[in-house]
């Protein structure tokens, strides 16, 4: 694609505005792609958490580097919307009352712990931290959280909560999903999770530990089935450090015994950014666990490699 739509505009991405869907509609049947339908090669996108809290300047958990992760997807979008024949958008999807919220623990003087506090096992036995929600299950979560080598208990700033602005998608990439869904003919999927109060919940497959009983408190089988049917998975979103990583991690771990699964994952490196911790290099953690995947078979490239499974519009 020579030209993107005339609607686009990169100056926008970062900034709250009311899309123009009879600008985006005119500009998608323009276009004149053929139906998805018709696509003889399944190119699954998936587009992980870029919503307002954590891409604008003013969100409430900022991720450095993620306007410029948007403009390159939406871009890529643009150019490659012939070959991309679905996008699923997850949504991370949040209530007031969670347990990495800073009002479901208290310290001995009853104060609630500042964001990016994190909360370990050892802390809530020496009694330096303590649940004022479902005190057994809280602490039981922490103790199976670590037990199962995942990461210590993080408080996080309120973000993405139901409902608010900051819960939304950004406004010009929403407009670039809307306008390849109009072009392609194709709905595109909207995947929530993150709303089970008791568990943390990064990737979009499963939370950091089940939760029995609850619709959201397991495995995302369906999802599953979705990507390996798949012929190709592109994936990319914020952050890479927590529900990037994490999401890459269970879809790699299901699809591990299948190899030719594994290499068809495509990985956009320059279309994702680490959360920002004043002591943990979340980054680093994420490299290192990349290189296992590629090791595996997962394939890491930037937006702009020529790619044989993309065919550039004309």
């Amino acid at each position: 694609m020579t030209d993107f739509p005339s609607f686009y505009d990169p100056q926008r991405i970062g900034r709250l505005f009311h899309p123009d869907m009879a600008a985006i509609a005119t500009a998608a049947a323009q276009a004149n792609l053929p139906p998805a339908g018709e696509d003889t090669r399944n190119v699954h996108l998936v587009i992980i958490d870029m919503q307002v809290d954590f891409c604008h300047d003013q969100g409430n958990l900022n991720v450095p580097g993620s306007l410029g992760d948007i403009q390159r997807l939406v871009e890529f979008i643009y150019r490659n919307a012939a070959s991309i024949t679905n996008i699923t958008c997850s949504l991370d999807s949040h209530l007031p009352f969670q347990i990495f919220s800073p009002n479901w623990w208290v310290d001995g003087h009853g104060r609630h712990p500042a964001p990016f506090t994190i909360i370990s096992w050892d802390d809530i036995k020496a009694g330096k931290w303590r649940p004022l929600v479902a005190p057994a299950a809280s602490t039981n979560y922490v103790k199976q959280l670590e037990k199962g080598a995942k990461k210590q208990l993080v408080i996080w700033p309120y973000h993405t909560l139901i409902g608010s602005v900051g819960h939304a998608l950004d406004p010009e990439l929403w407009s670039a999903v809307m306008w390849h869904a109009l072009a392609r003919k194709t709905q595109p999927t909207w995947l929530t999770k993150g709303s089970v109060p008791l568990t943390e919940h990064y990737s979009i497959i499963q939370p950091e530990v089940p939760v029995a009983n609850h619709p959201l408190g397991g495995k995302n089988k369906a999802f599953l089935d979705t990507l390996e049917q798949a012929d190709v998975v592109i994936v990319a979103g914020e952050a890479e450090s927590h529900c990037v990583l994490e999401s890459v991690e269970d879809i790699v771990e299901d699809f591990g015994d299948k190899p030719a699964a594994l290499r068809k994952i495509y990985f956009l490196r320059d279309c994702t950014s680490p959360v920002l911790h004043p002591d943990v290099d979340f980054h680093a953690l994420a490299v290192a666990r990349f290189g296992d995947f590629a090791r595996q078979g997962v394939n890491f490239v930037n937006s702009t490699d020529p790619l044989s499974f993309l065919a550039q519009t004309a």
